[in-house]
């Protein structure tokens, strides 16, 4: 044997060195791309649908202090006095002012210096529309009227009506549905994208970073709106879907399956209809339109609100008078915190409370509902929700404007021809995982069906990308090019 063999033998040969395994990606980087490519393409071709609703909901918040200015004559009385007069007296003096009308409800003075309003039927309105009579308590006299939706006076029914449908009528109602149906979608997305960013300080995740420039400024007021406003916007979204015409029959259909509907008060007298529903469904109509009144015994308004007072019934009443085999109605309608909602039934024959509907007693669903209607509307917190309402419209209008701006600022500035902001690349879906895919394909599929203009949307969206990207690869084929979805998206 050789030195050389014998120093070979010493000498190990020496092992290949391992070849790195790829580190395993959590389910979040895998599904961030994804989620931002749905953000992307969802806020830029529905935040103009947003932009609107926010507008016309901002307008809708601040009308409820300038109907106090606009209708002050109405809603107001001069001067105060020391008694008020009983409120078939009232009902009289608005029957004076309005001889065609028929009086269907009664909402006696909430506040010492209020009118009364006397709500009518009257021939020359509007679907949905009644005549409302304001009459000053204390004297009688007749402050004006006017055509009400509800309790909402004309400017803000007009404003509400905008809001909903933008003056359309039922085809309206598809635009601030479809708005609805994606607002909960774009908030949670971008909060999930804001959290998820890698930052240098915590404050970045909570305040606008002010040191940074261009496309990081505009992205970090963005992101940090958007995070302080993001629960309210979901609240805004799932309450406004709750009397939407197609996702809303589904929330309905739901509620009541799960023991939530709400109740109502049974305005049966004996020997009545069946349904308590709607106190005004047996008013008989004569050949002229006008309503006749039922024929029997009637203890008067006057006793019905006092035998309401005495069962507990006091904060700002609403009384509905007798239709055909019904008896008086008298319910509560303040809903500002905390609310007073209960009802009674009156006999009108002799004046006895026939049942009683608590709002302790609703189901909890039905008072979430409640809740929630009231607070979209801005009526549980008073002004202080009105100001809230503002400011998520506000908030909403500057989220478009800064999204639109980053898209904006991804443009290639080295092209001489104008040009606009890239789009998120294609393939997002292939990078997430197999174990997180399909339960987010079957979760989004269970919601389309139920929010059904979010579901109609989403395939019209995947359908139009879908035909973009086979003209895209058809002429990358064509000129030998890379797609420019296919590039990285990158930031600047």
């Amino acid at each position: 044997m050789s030195i050389e063999d014998i120093r070979d033998a010493r000498v190990p040969a020496p092992t290949p060195a391992p070849v790195p395994h790829p580190p395993r990606r959590g389910a979040w980087a895998a599904l961030r791309p994804l989620v931002l490519r749905t953000h992307f393409y969802a806020g830029l071709l529905i935040a103009p649908l947003l932009f609107v609703a926010a507008t016309t909901g901002l307008m809708y918040a601040l009308s409820f202090q300038a109907e106090k200015i606009v209708y002050s004559q109405e809603l107001t009385v001069d001067r105060v006095g020391q008694s008020v007069l009983p409120l078939s007296a009232q009902v009289a003096a608005a029957r004076g002012a309005a001889p065609k009308g028929e009086v269907t409800s009664v909402w006696p003075a909430p506040e010492a210096d209020a009118t009364t309003r006397v709500v009518m039927k009257s021939p020359g309105l509007a679907d949905g529309e009644t005549l409302t009579v304001f009459v000053d308590p204390y004297t009688g006299d007749v402050r004006g009227s006017l055509a009400t939706v509800g309790d909402a006076l004309p400017l803000r029914a007009w404003l509400s009506a905008f809001h909903s449908n933008l003056q359309l009528g039922e085809i309206g109602r598809n635009y601030s549905e479809l708005a609805a149906s994606w607002l909960w979608v774009v908030a949670l997305g971008g909060l999930a994208l804001w959290i998820g960013r890698a930052r240098k300080r915590r404050a970045d995740l909570v305040l606008p970073d002010r040191g940074a420039s261009g496309r990081r400024r505009t992205r970090s007021w963005h992101g940090t709106v958007g995070l302080w406003a993001a629960v309210g916007l979901v609240a805004l979204s799932a309450t406004g879907l709750t009397w939407s015409k197609y996702a809303g029959e589904n929330i309905g259909q739901l509620q009541d399956r799960l023991g939530g509907a709400t109740p109502s008060v049974s305005a049966n007298v004996k020997g009545g209809a069946d349904d308590g529903g709607d106190e005004h469904a047996n008013h008989q109509i004569d050949a002229n339109g006008q309503m006749i009144m039922p024929v029997g015994p009637d203890v008067g308004i006057d006793a019905a609100v006092a035998a309401a007072r005495a069962a507990g019934v006091t904060e700002q009443l609403q009384v509905t008078v007798p239709a055909q085999g019904k008896g008086y109605v008298v319910k509560e309608r303040d809903r500002t915190a905390p609310v007073h909602l209960d009802a009674v039934s009156v006999d009108p024959a002799d004046g006895a409370v026939m049942d009683e509907l608590r709002f302790a007693d609703y189901p909890v669903l039905a008072k979430l509902t409640r809740f929630g209607i009231d607070g979209h509307m801005g009526l549980l917190f008073g002004l202080v929700n009105q100001l809230a309402l503002a400011a998520l419209a506000l908030a909403v209008m500057l989220l478009v404007f800064l999204g639109y701006r980053m898209w904006w600022l991804r443009r290639p500035t080295k092209d001489r021809a104008l040009s606009v902001g890239r789009v998120q690349p294609r393939g997002a879906w292939r990078k997430a995982p197999v174990t997180v895919l399909l339960p987010l394909a079957a979760v989004t599929a269970v919601v389309g069906w139920f929010v059904p203009m979010l579901g109609i949307s989403l395939l019209g969206f995947l359908a139009v990308d879908m035909v973009l990207g086979a003209v895209g690869r058809r002429r990358t084929g064509a000129s030998g090019a890379e797609p420019a979805d296919a590039r990285s998206s990158g930031t600047r």
